[in-house]
């Protein structure tokens, strides 16, 4: 799926990354969302090769990308492993565009080290302060594994482990409203990885921190006043935002965002939630004219 590019094998002092890298030109960072891994870039990686290095990691548990100890894993913690790889790559300041959780890796990132992060762009989510405050029993039916996540000692896991695969399949038709429109391969590294323990484990341990101190770090910031330094773009499914609070008419994702940027663009696509494998032609077209005017910001 990634004709050209090299795999990735990149340990920091806490994490061993895997994943793919290629291309030339400006350092891009693709990372990617629940339940996958870097495989969900395969039609948007190569197209942006031609014009960027793309640095494609599986996040820290994810895909074949081990943690090296036991945590704490929220978002603060795994940016601060991103930028540790990606200097070990040679790139001090980089572009960044997330998917779901990896969408949330990557706000969390530019919040926390504005001198990396060139651009950012979200894929399909608003921020975690945002989304639990408009929470109603629709997204709760729809995400309801952010709940299960939550639940204490080993439950989830135990849960999880009984029949990985038809919990994998089942999330993944849901997300894509099909799973057979997905690319056989990406679905097969999705279930390779789904089936180790250690990447339920890092999953579960991923929204949990989303309800504790990924939630704290948010609500500082806003207390605090910060906001993203850099230029951000939202691309978000035209379905249902996150819930019906923010579908009023009167909030976008983008108008969401400018509580977190001041330089803020968004566009709506048509297609389910997972926009890197539903929709790459759309994601490309938007995302190459919003990263070259980032660049050409950067250099004047």
């Amino acid at each position: 799926m990634f004709e050209g590019f090299s795999p990735l094998d990149r340990p920091t002092s806490r994490v061993r990354f895997a994943g793919v890298t290629g291309g030339e030109g400006p350092p891009l960072l693709l990372l990617h969302g629940y339940p996958e891994s870097h495989a969900t870039w395969h039609d948007v990686a190569p197209a942006l090769a031609k014009r960027y290095t793309v640095v494609a990691p599986d996040l820290p548990g994810y895909g074949k990308s081990r943690v090296l100890d036991a945590g704490p894993w929220d978002k603060r913690a795994v940016g601060a492993e991103l930028v540790a790889m990606m200097r070990s790559l040679g790139h001090d300041r980089f572009a960044v565009v997330g998917h779901d959780r990896g969408a949330r890796v990557g706000y969390r990132l530019a919040l926390d080290h504005p001198d990396r992060v060139s651009a950012y762009c979200s894929l399909a989510v608003v921020p975690t302060l945002d989304v639990w405050s408009a929470v109603d029993r629709q997204f709760a039916k729809g995400a309801f594994h952010w709940f299960l996540f939550l639940q204490p000692g080993d439950l989830p896991e135990r849960m999880l482990a009984a029949d990985p695969d038809a919990f994998l399949e089942a999330t993944l038709n849901q997300m894509a409203g099909g799973i057979e429109r997905l690319h056989p391969a990406a679905v097969a590294a999705y279930r390779e990885a789904f089936r180790d323990s250690s990447v339920r484990r890092a999953m579960i341990e991923d929204y949990r921190s989303a309800y504790e101190s990924d939630l704290d770090h948010d609500a500082a910031d806003r207390a605090a006043g910060r906001k993203i330094a850099c230029p951000v773009m939202v691309l978000w499914a035209d379905e249902r935002l996150v819930a019906s609070g923010m579908e009023t008419g009167v909030l976008t994702a983008a108008d969401v965002w400018r509580r977190w940027a001041d330089d803020v663009s968004g566009f709506d696509i048509s297609c389910g939630h997972l926009l890197p494998e539903q929709a790459p032609g759309e994601v490309i077209e938007k995302i190459v004219p919003f990263l070259e005017a980032s660049l050409k910001r950067n250099t004047a």
